[in-house]
């Protein structure tokens, strides 16, 4: 209202000052136009106080959408920080699993190859070192056994190839062809990724046919399963258990550069 003070406060000056148009009104026009005056002035101060309202409500209104677009932005630069760790995280991924992958393709052709040169060999004589006679009254059935059991390996029937075997050293527990029995039966049960079963058979024919010409094979297949089961120590120990062995042998090479893996 200060300012409708002011107002009439000149007003009244002006008609003071100039007496020759205070005659031009009477009191009660003077009062009108004071009325007037102070009606328009707080119409006016009104519409300034509606006009200021509004100003500071878009204000505050223009604040909370500046703070929500921050809160956006911080939320995106968050997304995209965790994306960018997710990423990373998953290259990581990828290369462990592309280096396990071929870790596994290498074992497989390895053991391949130990398999394409050991078929190359006579069953019927392969196992010269074991010094043992069969003891069957009947070596055409023994051999025929064996025989059948071995085709389901070839034709990589392993599981099958597995019960032939375990068959076989049930019906002829004295056969000269234990050793390669459990060789063979260490393969199968590697294919078929049962390494507890494959290594029981390969320390089997470690331990009792210790002359036989697939130790150091089967030493380097015991020491592939043993890191498949995660006894990295173990398979460090039959690693160089293969190079003290057999130092100058293709055997002993592959041992070094697969100790050199484990870590």
């Amino acid at each position: 209202m200060s300012r409708f003070y002011l107002f009439l406060f000149g007003a009244l000056c002006l008609l003071t000052a100039h007496p020759a148009y205070a005659g031009l009104f009477n009191d009660d026009e003077a009062r009108k136009k004071i009325v007037l005056l102070e009606t328009r002035l707080a119409v006016s101060e009104e519409s300034l106080s509606k006009l200021e309202a509004a100003h500071k409500q878009q204000t505050n209104a223009l604040k909370q959408q500046t703070i929500a677009l921050l809160d956006l932005q911080t939320s995106i630069e968050a997304l995209n920080t965790e994306l960018r760790k997710l990423r990373g995280q998953n290259e990581e991924f990828v290369h462990s699993f592309q280096d396990t992958e071929k870790r596994q393709k290498d074992l497989y052709v390895d053991l391949d190859g130990r398999l394409r040169r050991f078929e190359a060999v006579d069953v019927a004589t392969a196992d010269k070192a074991s010094g043992k006679k069969s003891k069957n009254d009947d070596p055409i059935t023994e051999n025929r056994a064996l025989e059948a059991a071995f085709s389901f390996y070839r034709a990589e029937r392993y599981q099958n190839a597995v019960s032939a075997f375990q068959d076989f050293l049930n019906n002829y527990p004295q056969s000269a062809h234990i050793a390669n029995i459990r060789y063979w039966m260490g393969n199968a049960y590697f294919v078929l990724k049962d390494y507890k079963s494959s290594l029981a058979n390969y320390q089997i024919l470690v331990s009792k046919f210790e002359t036989h010409p697939k130790i150091a094979e089967a030493l380097l297949s015991i020491a592939d399963c043993q890191e498949l089961l995660k006894d990295k120590e173990a398979a460090k120990l039959t690693l160089k258990q293969v190079i003290a062995k057999f130092p100058n042998s293709e055997a002993a090479n592959k041992a070094k550069k697969h100790l050199s893996t484990l870590k």
